[in-house]
């Protein structure tokens, strides 16, 4: 028996009953230079059924709050204070004085913890069903009984538990293995499940569902869930109750709604002001200024007092206790009656609709230059094995991109947009040379670049030319940067071979005024750091000065904001934009999340491409696409992008989610016809057939589906059995 809509749909009511409490909670590791107070007398209360959000940046201590939950501190980590727990049936315990056969027992019979990384969490060498065996034997729990419970909860989260129980891990997709990493934490039927970044690897769509059934979950299992992450759009819907973390501690906490519609603490109101979203005003984002204090500083006061707009000498001296908000919200600040003046934000933007009118807008392109021009290009990879390649004639291929067409013209912002393994590196990868399509061409200004790249007498433009033109910016800028060289010699490095006229001193001269220019103060100190010693969204910026230094026509940013904090975002794609200025280039800008594409994009007058299966099934201006989407598709990955606005975001849980299966089908047996007509609720006989090519939509956006040409057969087919939505 499955989870039914009924279920979900019931209002959630928490109760009063307190399953843990906090009190002056404290982790800290002696270092070289001094003790790292990693959580910072933590006093917290934790209700029984309730979901608690655990908000903040990264190195705030969410995690370390995790692990004291279930005294699973690492040494040499100390943990002091008092964590008690209290059983449904039984009498309470602080967990801190258990000894290792009492935290064997209580971590997974009464509390259960789901990681970041599902895969690292699963023995490669084990199938599915021996994880399962190993937990169960280990508790002497009756093996029948949680082996149906299991399966129950398997299929719960819509996964064919014969199948997923015989399989390896690496035999599951990335959204399958955290769902039956939530099924093996559930399995023993824990009271409590702490759950830290468990989505942060995944698609915006497989996010979206793993809450959606962890929503359902907690209704059926009578869960607690302590959810911790960075990302505050994606647990404000789930959470009951809001937590907010910085600098070791808890600033503020309380009902969800009200800590988004009426933060109080300083910090909380500019953390919802720096995070991207699909709704806030583009013109109210703005990143924190300043860094959260090193664990090692022994500060006085309150810790945020550094970045405050109201903090005074009192706050400098003085650590604040909580004040009463109102019923249940809490904030650790003197001035949090002024803060909302000091601290303006909006949820979302005045006067939007869920479903506003569909009007023409301009396509945001001032140049009709085209940079780079891909045509009709395919890109396919042999994923056959040694074996297969020795003693096989049967070649698998993956076709990771199939017919794009894609124009970039100068000073242009194109975002695409897809899920994992939809082939978004790969055409990027192929707009700016490093990857030769397998059918297609590829054109720098008109010339062909394998063309240019074989040499001849008919090469306008010589292939180390188009190689300086195009450059790219990783995802993660600490492997992309030399670790044995400073800031100053891998920016001197590409002076060095594009511009062998400049002599050093004008050469360091030029780096210091870049480097002052992108907020690294003072330049002389960041030059001469390395890599290491500088955090992710200095190195970002230092990938980001080399690429532009080559003065390039474009370069491909492949998830380049991704690794970065949510409240860093905003000031690296300003610092993007306004580099764009400067420098002339265009931007070829990947990303799973629709936020960040909206932001770039739409802000530069930019496009948006959305990409499935290694096609490209929609593309126009980014405004258009993002509140007029046209390819269902596009609607899939919308709805999947939760909105900030409580009111947004209850009026979109009562929607069905626009589509009908979660997983993405498997690229190397794609379906037929339209690639997306096994997951599309519009999908008709006619879909499986034939392939719909891109066309102008009702709108300046061009899309590839049947449905906007009203006399296509589609029409009259019939439409394709209904398939359960895996809630």
């Amino acid at each position: 028996m499955t989870i039914s809509e009924s279920e979900f749909s019931q209002k959630r009511t928490v109760s009063n009953d307190v399953v843990f409490d906090l009190r002056n909670v404290k982790v800290s590791f002696d270092m070289d230079r001094g003790t790292s107070q990693v959580l910072n007398g933590v006093s917290m209360e934790i209700y029984r059924d309730e979901t608690l959000g655990v908000i903040g940046e990264s190195g705030s201590g969410k995690s370390m709050f995790a692990s004291a939950l279930l005294n699973a501190v690492v040494e040499p980590g100390k943990t002091t204070g008092e964590i008690i727990y209290y059983p449904e049936n039984g009498e309470p315990v602080d967990i801190l004085s258990m000894n290792e056969g009492e935290l064997e027992k209580f971590r997974w019979e009464e509390v259960a913890m789901v990681f970041q990384g599902a895969m690292s969490s699963f023995n490669p060498t084990m199938k599915i069903q021996d994880h399962f065996d190993e937990t169960i034997k280990a508790h002497n729990a009756d093996f029948e009984e949680r082996m149906a419970h299991a399966q129950q909860i398997l299929s719960d989260l819509h996964l064919d538990a014969e199948r997923v129980l015989d399989s390896y891990p690496h035999e599951l997709s990335g959204g399958m293995q955290q769902r039956v990493l939530i099924a093996l934490s559930l399995v023993l039927e824990p009271e409590v499940l702490v759950m830290d970044e468990p989505t942060a690897a995944l698609d915006l769509l497989m996010q979206r569902s793993i809450i959606r059934l962890l929503a359902k979950l907690q209704e059926r299992y009578n869960l607690t869930i302590v959810f911790i992450t960075h990302d505050l759009p994606l647990v404000a819907g789930l959470s009951n109750r809001l937590a907010v973390m910085y600098a070791f501690d808890f600033v503020e906490y309380g009902p969800s709604e009200e800590i988004l519609r009426n933060a109080s603490h300083p910090y909380t109101r500019a953390l919802l002001k720096s995070v991207p979203s699909i709704d806030a005003p583009l013109e109210e984002l703005h990143a924190i200024e300043g860094e959260s204090p090193d664990p090692v500083s022994d500060l006085d006061g309150c810790s945020y007092a550094p970045r405050c707009p109201l903090a005074d000498t009192q706050c400098t001296n003085v650590d604040p206790e909580y004040r009463t908000v109102d019923t249940g919200h809490q904030s650790a600040c003197f001035y949090w009656e002024e803060s909302d003046n000091a601290v303006t934000y909006s949820l979302t933007q005045e006067g939007d609709g869920l479903l506003p009118d569909r009007t023409a807008v301009d396509t945001g392109v001032t140049s009709s230059e085209t940079v780079a021009s891909l045509n009709d290009v395919s890109v396919e990879f042999d994923d056959s094995g040694l074996l297969d390649r020795l003693f096989s004639d049967d070649v698998t291929t993956v076709q990771a991109v199939n017919g794009v067409s894609l124009d970039i013209q100068e000073n242009e912002v194109v975002a695409l947009v897809g899920e994992s393994g939809c082939g978004k590196t790969t055409l990027g990868k192929t707009a700016i040379g490093l990857q030769q399509p397998t059918e297609g061409s590829v054109l720098f200004r008109g010339q062909d670049i394998n063309d240019a790249k074989k040499g001849g007498d008919d090469v306008d433009i010589s292939y180390e030319e188009i190689r300086r033109s195009l450059q790219i910016i990783h995802q993660d800028p600490g492997s992309s940067l030399n670790p044995t060289r400073t800031v100053l010699a891998s920016l001197a490095a590409p002076l060095k071979k594009w511009k062998p006229e400049i002599n050093a001193e004008e050469r360091e001269a030029h780096i210091y005024n870049l480097l002052e220019r992108v907020g690294m103060k003072p330049a002389s100190d960041y030059a001469t750091r390395f890599p290491h010693q500088l955090s992710g969204g200095e190195q970002q910026r230092v990938a980001l000065l080399r690429a532009l230094l080559m003065s390039p026509d474009l370069i491909l940013a492949d998830e380049a904001v991704s690794a970065l904090d949510v409240s860093l975002r905003v000031e690296m794609m300003d610092l993007m934009l306004e580099l764009q200025n400067v420098f002339d280039t265009s931007y070829l800008f990947i990303s799973h999340d629709f936020s960040n594409a909206r932001y770039l994009a739409e802000k530069s007058n930019g496009r948006i491409g959305i990409m499935y299966l290694g096609e490209l099934v929609e593309i126009g201006p980014a405004d258009e696409v993002l509140r007029n989407p046209s390819h269902p598709y596009t609607k899939v990955l919308k709805w999947a992008t939760p909105a900030m606005d409580p009111d947004v975001a209850a009026e979109e849980a009562k929607q069905e989610p626009p589509v009908r299966e979660i997983d993405v089908p498997d690229p190397l047996n794609p379906p037929s016809g339209c690639r997306f007509h096994t997951r599309c609720p519009e999908a008709r006989e006619a879909c499986k057939n034939s392939s719909p090519e891109l066309r102008q939509s009702d709108t300046n956006s061009m899309s590839a589906c049947f449905r906007e040409d009203e006399m296509h057969e589609y029409w009259n087919s019939e439409p394709l059995e209904d398939t359960e939505y895996p809630e």
